[in-house]
């Protein structure tokens, strides 16, 4: 008889744990979140920083105009101590990171920075009639344009085609 009883006891623990597991699975799936995106980032308003920035500035501030609404801006900013930083960020329509910096800091520096340790490779291109220069090895790739007095990167995860259509959308004043 005391055998019948542990065997009844061991029975009806494996059952319970069994019981417990399927009711945790259950929960598991259908209450706990399981979306492997990226959150939604909220889209930001820039236009009065921009206008803020140029008035404050001590070179012609850049933003792009004619993206398409898939590109949307997500942080801005605008620091004039200690070097006139200006800050645009944006998500590219493959939901990559793309900023635009500017700054009146020391070129090499800022570069540095701006493109989280980037090096600067041998090619360049001509957006805008202007040269600008890649930089990849970072964190970030970047296109670089030095200019009198502060320097404009266009940096972020995305590729060097997503760069360069914001930098082709840069305009200033």
């Amino acid at each position: 008889m005391a055998g019948t009883k542990r065997k009844q006891s061991v029975r009806g623990m494996v059952l319970s744990l069994g019981v417990i597991g399927l009711v945790a699975g259950i929960v598991y799936f259908l209450f706990i979140p399981h979306d492997d995106h990226a959150p939604d980032l909220k889209r930001v308003d820039y236009r009065v920083e921009l206008i803020t920035a140029r008035r404050a500035a001590a070179y012609p501030v850049a933003a792009p105009e004619g993206l398409s609404g898939s590109w949307k801006a997500t942080s801005v900013r605008y620091e004039g101590e200690p070097y006139n930083a200006w800050h645009l960020g944006f998500q590219d329509p493959e939901g990559q990171y793309v900023a635009i910096e500017q700054s009146t800091q020391k070129a090499q520096a800022f570069i540095d920075d701006a493109s989280q340790g980037g090096h600067a490779t041998k090619v360049t291109q001509t957006i805008g009639g202007q040269t600008w220069q890649r930089y990849s090895g970072g964190r970030y790739d970047a296109l670089v344009l030095q200019g009198k007095g502060s320097t404009t990167v266009v940096t972020g995860t995305a590729t060097f085609t997503q760069l360069t259509k914001m930098a082709e959308a840069l305009k200033t004043g």
